[in-house]
């Protein structure tokens, strides 16, 4: 099969012709249809995180089961599906506490360069977050894939599978906005306009996008937003704060700054919730005033919105059709597999939300 390698940090991917394994118990065969381009990635592409290489990136994919491993019961060739680096075990104290997003069972989620699915000229070849979704095919565990209606758009379809149900489950479930409150997202790309579309249609009263970009500022309106601030412009968070009237009840940074992660935070009225969403650098150090806390404000993580992306996205899904989740306004490209740097290079640029790779067949 034809997948794009990333053999160093900073350097361009190569399309190669690499070997996958046949699904083996409880593991599924799939043919990738679509695979959106994430920041996430590009983390990964520029260093900023490490990861084994080299190895086949990409994780916001959807695609059509080919076959399946001996025991799997829950899918079958010819499903629809959506993939999710969300891989859960079923058993574990946070699957059975309704946290599955934060299964660290290795079973399932295998840590980085212990999957043994794909080889290159013979050699290893590292599988990215157990799904490695900008290749051809994709052998991964069935706890990493949700079956969908087959009416529902594979190249949209896709978009769900990282950014829409994280901006979506921070918003549900993370901070579980309520109806009429007041909200500050920072950042307008995928993720963030994921949020601010989920605060729509949670019911929030104000929804304050904060970017850079005139482009996805305006986007940020088509999406629900109700005030638009350009961070170029001016003090921030005076700004935001003077538009609510005193400040937000909750805010979310998606981004990945520690800039705006602060800001997330001092945006906030008494009794307010900050949620960090964005990849933070590691080694990066949050910085806040202590005598902030006595406001009662507070600050909070999130992974992956901390989704139950088995019954999140068929909803997400529901959403779309009735017209309430607007995926096609996030599509900015869709492109072939060996456009991908082109793709990524376009995405760190600016000026757009979501470039997707649509495989041929």
């Amino acid at each position: 099969m034809k997948a794009a390698v990333l053999h160093a940090p900073r350097e361009a991917m190569t399309i190669e012709e690499v070997a996958i394994e046949k699904p083996k118990r409880r593991e599924v065969l799939v043919r990738t249809a679509a695979a959106g381009l994430c920041h996430s990635d590009l983390h990964f592409i520029e260093g900023a995180y490490p990861t084994p290489l080299p190895a086949v990136l990409g994780h916001e994919c959807a695609g059509v089961v080919e076959a399946v491993g001996e025991d799997v019961a829950y899918l079958k060739p010819g499903d629809h599906v959506i993939g999710c680096l969300s891989v859960f075990c079923g058993h574990c104290e946070f699957c059975l506490s309704g946290h599955p997003s934060i299964c660290q069972t290795p079973e399932v989620k295998m840590p980085p360069g212990a999957a043994k699915r794909l080889t290159w000229r013979g050699r290893h070849m590292n599988q990215f977050l157990n799904l490695s979704s900008f290749a051809e095919q994709m052998v991964v565990h069935e706890h990493a894939l949700v079956k969908v209606r087959e009416d529902m758009p594979l190249d949209l379809a896709c978009l769900i599978g990282c950014s829409v149900i994280t901006g979506y489950g921070a918003v549900a479930h993370t901070a579980k906005i309520e109806p009429g409150s007041t909200v500050a997202i920072f950042g307008a790309g995928g993720i963030g306009l994921a949020t601010i579309n989920a605060a729509q249609i949670a019911g929030a009263g104000r929804i304050v996008a904060i970017d850079k970009d005139p482009y996805k500022l305006g986007l940020a309106k088509r999406f629900g937003a109700t005030d638009v601030v350009d961070a170029s412009d001016g003090d921030t968070v005076k700004r935001v704060v003077e538009t609510t009237g005193g400040g937000v009840h909750y805010s979310f940074e998606c981004i990945g700054l520690k800039s705006t992660a602060e800001q997330s935070f001092s945006v906030l009225r008494s009794g307010g919730t900050a949620t960090l969403i964005g990849m933070i650098p590691v080694g990066t150090k949050i910085e806040l005033h202590g005598v902030d806390f006595l406001r009662e404000r507070k600050i909070q993580g999130c992974m992956m919105g901390s989704n139950r992306f088995r019954t999140d996205m068929p909803r997400l899904i529901e959403f779309y059709l009735q017209g309430r989740l607007h995926l096609k306004e996030m599509v900015s490209a869709r492109i072939k597999l060996e456009q991908i740097n082109e793709g990524f290079a376009a995405l760190k640029a600016g000026g757009i939300a979501r470039n997707v790779i649509v495989f041929d067949g």
